[in-house]
């Protein structure tokens, strides 16, 4: 399903806009992207580091550990990711309430609190609730930054640009595997987790002095009826040519919408809004359950399972960190010649088969080392699928599919989806590992199998078209 109207835009063959920003303007959007993006290098620090800590949390108390159970690593891991959930349904009416800017200086000081409370913890109580807080930030900024980023860009450089969030995200999982194998050899196995931890502290800081120096969402300023700050904002992020049609463009989509209530549950009943809601709801969970986090949050305890000891799971995970940014880089550059939904559609082909190949190796191969390395190989090429293929899409089209009037809210229920689908995967799989083993990896292929058929019949094209002409697509299409 393409995305067309009659919306005049500047096409060239292949269904691709005309770069028309002058290398000036597009430096300027780098570096606000740059220092927005610090909320997903938080996002993948503090979601990624829990792999290397857990092993050290699960010692005894005397050892400098929490005790952790298999059921209680899955509640600590978990924790976040429910706060998350939350944080991006909240997060996203907040950003339509107050903007996009002032709740990420809001979350950044969220980031800090609770990466300090976690480092800090006493017990696993505190532990959980510290990790629920900081999940409310992580939560916020993945609902919230996609959006601010999205209305920032020009059509040409959105793909871009908002995969650059994904690339910090998965940057910051590379950080935090890398400081958990060096923290861990030079630091004794008494509290070493609090240093892990606690490193998610610097990130928040800058993040927090950046957004200081960042610009308001144009597209928000006007849907406030600030049109003399938004057309001032495009001017700072545009070439002097392209303002006026942009702005003109905007202020349509805004009149058109002025006499429109505040955003909420109610606009589900509307057929076109729940439509292309339930599409972004269904993308968002069925993203996750591809069973990505089962692979970032718990390589260790997998590769230990395998029979690897620990601080070589550890320092294998490094790898899935390096190939994940490597896969994110490459999908930025995919996303400039290739479509949303081919990219998609092939990611889904390549992690099902990734899946299967690591069950066989669990169900099929002796205890062994090379075991291991096979294990981790396929793990390898799940991700390289998944990274390259399936995040960077997954993250682009949530940002632009929704219409301007309620894309904060709507956002917030997509990225909510997502987490609550996390949340299911991150607590279950601790269990689940432990009670069927390489099984657990066949149900995620079975999982993707369907996930390929929705996305094959519902998922629309929308590379190369503006956010307004977008939102005109769908008000047509789904109107009834």
């Amino acid at each position: 399903m393409d995305v067309r109207d009659d919306t005049p835009q500047a096409l060239t063959p292949g269904n691709t806009v005309t770069d028309t920003s002058s290398p000036h303007v597009y430096r300027r959007l780098r570096f606000i992207t740059v220092i927005a993006t610090f909320g997903g290098l938080l996002f993948g620090y503090d979601t990624g580091v829990i792999s290397g800590a857990l092993p050290f949390m699960s010692l005894s108390p005397e050892k400098g550990g929490l005790g952790l159970t298999p059921l209680t690593e899955g509640i600590v891991a978990s924790s976040l990711v429910l706060g998350a959930a939350f944080g991006a349904l909240y997060g996203g009416r907040l950003a339509d309430r107050h903007g996009r800017r002032r709740p990420i200086l809001g979350l950044a000081v969220l980031f800090f609190v609770g990466a300090l409370g976690t480092a800090l913890a006493p017990g696993r109580e505190v532990m959980v609730l510290f990790r629920v807080l900081l999940g409310l930030a992580v939560g916020g900024a993945s609902a919230t930054v996609p959006v601010f980023i999205a209305e920032l860009a020009p059509a040409e450089h959105r793909g871009r640009l908002v995969t650059q969030n994904e690339l910090m995200i998965v940057t910051g999982q590379l950080v935090a595997y890398t400081s958990n194998a060096v923290i861990a050899r030079t630091v004794g196995e008494g509290g070493v987790w609090r240093w892990m931890l606690a490193l998610a502290t610097i990130p928040a800081v800058l993040l927090w002095i950046g957004m200081l120096f960042v610009p308001e969402s144009p597209r928000w300023l006007a849907s406030r009826g600030r049109f003399d700050d938004a057309a001032r904002t495009l001017r700072l992020i545009r070439d002097a040519g392209a303002v006026d049609a942009e702005f003109d463009e905007i202020k349509r989509r805004v009149t058109a919408d002025a006499d429109q209530p505040r955003a909420g549950w109610r606009d589900l009943g509307t057929p076109w809004v729940r439509r292309i809601v339930t599409v972004g709801l269904g993308l968002a969970v069925l993203s996750q359950l591809t069973g990505v986090n089962s692979i970032m949050y718990f390589a260790p305890t997998i590769l230990l399972d395998t029979g690897l000891g620990t601080q070589a799971a550890l320092t294998a995970t490094i790898a899935n960190g390096v190939v994940a940014v490597i896969a994110v880089s490459t999908g930025m550059w995919l996303l400039g010649r290739y479509g949303r939904r081919p990219m998609l559609l092939t990611g889904q082909v390549g992690v099902t088969i990734s899946l299967v190949l690591i069950a066989l190796c669990f169900l099929l191969l002796p205890e062994s080392s090379v075991r291991s390395y096979l294990v981790l190989a396929s793990m390898l090429t799940f991700l390289l699928f998944m990274q390259s293929c399936i995040a960077t899409v997954f993250w682009l089209m949530l940002s632009e599919i929704f219409p301007l009037r309620l894309r904060g809210f709507a956002m917030g229920v997509a990225v909510f989806g997502t987490w609550m689908a996390n949340f299911v995967v991150t607590l279950a799989f601790p269990p689940l590992i432990d009670a069927v083993g390489g099984t657990t990896f066949l149900i995620f292929a079975a999982i993707n199998v369907a996930t390929f058929v929705f996305y094959l019949r519902a998922i629309p094209e929308t590379r190369g078209r503006s956010m307004e002409a977008i939102e005109s697509h769908f008000r047509r299409q789904f109107a009834n």
